[in-house]
């Protein structure tokens, strides 16, 4: 996975709204939890034997086709999302209940409504149940807008379903109602109001009556608010919109939303390079499988070992990622120290031995009247001190030498040795030869890199003078470059020193949550049918342990004492723990015991 997330990384350049600094209200999302009515907590004990026994009668529908018996678990979970949103989604002669989700909805909506009443703000409340069909019996959206009209007060014409706009102008029309103010809460779906809505300019609250199936889904509902261009959130709601997701207990809408959530974490974390994990586990649950029998039967039974599970698994996704970033930064800090105090030592190196040929020239040197340097330069093959002379000399041997690319010594300046050497390069594609010359002490010192001024004696007589004279200056680069390395040395130290304080953190979740694993293997394992029989039959059942049946332990016809091998008086007598990751091959033929 890390290395996909590269791959990714290779061809996208991916940025959040965050990353580009885009001015919008922050997301303040609120879990709502909503106890069951008597009638959810009945039905939740029906569909949790329809789990277990596939007897659809208990549903108040036929028994199941054999098509059907393939999908029990999708019809459980989509009776189980009805059941949460509301009980008529179900049957419509179940009756209004003052707790349930459509009655939490409307009192949270109208609280907002009065709140925000002075500045004309808005609600957007998303569901795909019970969506609003004109004629077409009860729904969800009606019931909410029945009570916030005759509960609260509310007038109706304030609040709308996108669903009634069957034209794009219609559609614009509600859109600017809601910016304007005139339109307070807009009911839609996912679908129908998730995208191409731009109606944010007055949003202080979104509402989830249900949680979509995909990330991007949830992304775009809560873009209607959470944008750029929503002027009460920024002015009168401290920059931020809240998001109200409605959960009813022992139902799926927890982990249904922690599910998005994780989902869409690790799609953020692929799409940022940010991976460390090398599994992803996008949750049990789909639109098209339904939820496993464990999972099922764990939320509706009240059992938060799955969501404690998810809890857990978040917290040491995100302290893995921060250990990760931990030790790429003191790893990146290793490295910097090492090279920058290698790189202090040669430039220490370099200012000592620069220092004593500068030192050598002083005690040497010759000057005039006025304390400049005297050029006194030494050429072989040339008897005369007249720096024209020699001038001319060097610009004859910088045209005709040839060193083969060895450095050739050709006079000497002040006991230091000048040096040419001839080099081969290519100009405009065209190779030729290219003579440079130094003055060498305990290192090679050029002026204009080494060429000489062909078109004038004195200065090419010059040269080496003026490269001796650059010392200082070059000892002073390096001086400079050392006070900054000494400032930055420490404080790659410190960093590189440093111990990630939350390891045993990291290590204690990661006890907990294979402990929490381990527990619900055991404890939500599907019934075996024989024991589900003698359940129905009223007895209480004990699993029995291998070799015993009806109570009485069965021993084979053969009762010769038994030669155990190796591997089995092993297994016998010891506890053995297995690593994860470690298997044998089956194409490899094994020679003794492999765990």
């Amino acid at each position: 996975v890390p290395e996909l997330a590269a791959f990714y990384n290779e061809i996208t350049d991916y940025r959040t709204a965050e990353d580009v600094g885009v001015d919008r209200p922050n997301k303040n999302e609120i879990l709502h939890h909503i106890p069951p009515t008597p009638e959810q907590e009945d039905f939740i004990q029906k569909l949790m034997q329809f789990a277990k026994t596939g007897d659809a009668t208990l549903l108040g529908r036929l028994p199941l086709s054999e098509t059907e018996e393939k999908a029990k678990m999708l019809i459980a979970t989509d009776y189980a999302r009805k059941m949460a949103l509301d009980m008529r989604m179900i049957d419509p002669h179940y009756e209004d209940h003052p707790d349930n989700k459509a009655s939490h909805c409307a009192k949270i909506i109208a609280e907002y409504y009065q709140k925000y009443d002075a500045q004309k703000g808005t609600q957007f409340v998303f569901s795909d149940l019970g969506t609003y069909q004109p004629g077409d019996g009860w729904n969800v959206y009606s019931e909410i807008k029945r009570k916030l009209t005759e509960d609260y007060g509310i007038p109706p014409s304030e609040v709308r379903f996108i669903q009634e706009c069957k034209t794009d102008k219609a559609r614009k029309a509600v859109i600017d109602a809601m910016n304007a103010g005139t339109v307070r809460v807009l009911f839609g779906s996912t679908s129908m109001l998730g995208t191409g809505v731009n109606a944010q300019k007055r949003c202080v609250a979104i509402h989830h009556l249900d949680t979509p199936w995909r990330p991007s889904d949830l992304q775009q509902r809560d873009g209607r608010g959470v944008r750029a261009g929503n002027e009460i959130a920024k002015h009168f709601a401290g920059n931020n919109v809240d998001v109200i997701i409605y959960a009813v207990e022992k139902s799926l809408d927890s982990y249904k939303f922690n599910l998005l959530h994780c989902k869409q974490t690790f799609i953020s974390q692929l799409k940022s390079g940010a991976m460390e994990a090398r599994t992803i586990d996008e949750g049990a649950m789909d639109e098209k499988s339904g939820m496993n029998f464990s999972e099922y039967m764990a939320l509706l039974s009240g059992n938060t070992d799955l969501l404690d599970k998810a809890k857990l698994e978040k917290r040491i996704a995100s302290l893995e990622g921060e250990r990760k970033s931990f030790n790429k930064g003191k790893r990146d800090s290793e490295f910097k120290l090492e090279s920058k105090t290698r790189e202090l030592g040669n430039n220490t190196a370099f200012i000592d031995a620069m220092t004593e040929d500068w030192n050598r020239f002083l005690s040497v040197v010759q000057t005039d009247k006025e304390g400049n340097h005297l050029n006194i330069i030494k050429v072989d093959g040339v008897d005369s001190a007249d720096e024209k002379v020699i001038g001319k000399r060097l610009q004859e041997i910088a045209k005709n030498a040839t060193t083969g690319g060895l450095y050739t010594q050709v006079g000497e300046f002040y006991g230091f040795p000048i040096k040419v050497v001839s080099e081969r390069i290519l100009k405009e594609g065209l190779e030729f030869t290219d003579n440079r010359f130094v003055v060498e002490g305990n290192y090679k010192y050029t002026y204009n890199n080494g060429h000489l001024a062909l078109a004038d004696p004195l200065a090419a007589a010059r040269n080496f003078l003026n490269a001796i004279e650059r010392i200082p200056s070059i000892i002073d680069q390096y001086k400079a470059k050392n006070e900054v390395l000494e400032r930055e040395i420490p404080q790659l130290q410190e960093i590189a020193g440093k111990v990630w304080k939350k390891e045993e953190e990291l290590k204690q979740l990661k006890s907990e949550l294979a402990a929490l694993d381990r527990k619900i293997q055991l404890e939500l394992a599907p019934p075996t049918p024989e024991i589900t029989e003698k359940e129905h039959e009223g007895q209480q059942v004990k699993p029995e342990a291998k070799g015993v049946r009806n109570g009485i332990r069965q021993y084979p016809e053969d009762t010769s004492p038994q030669i155990r091998n190796p591997s089995e008086s092993i297994i016998a007598n010891h506890t053995i723990t297995g690593h994860p990751g470690l298997y044998a091959k089956e194409e490899t033929r094994s020679k003794g015991l492999k765990i």
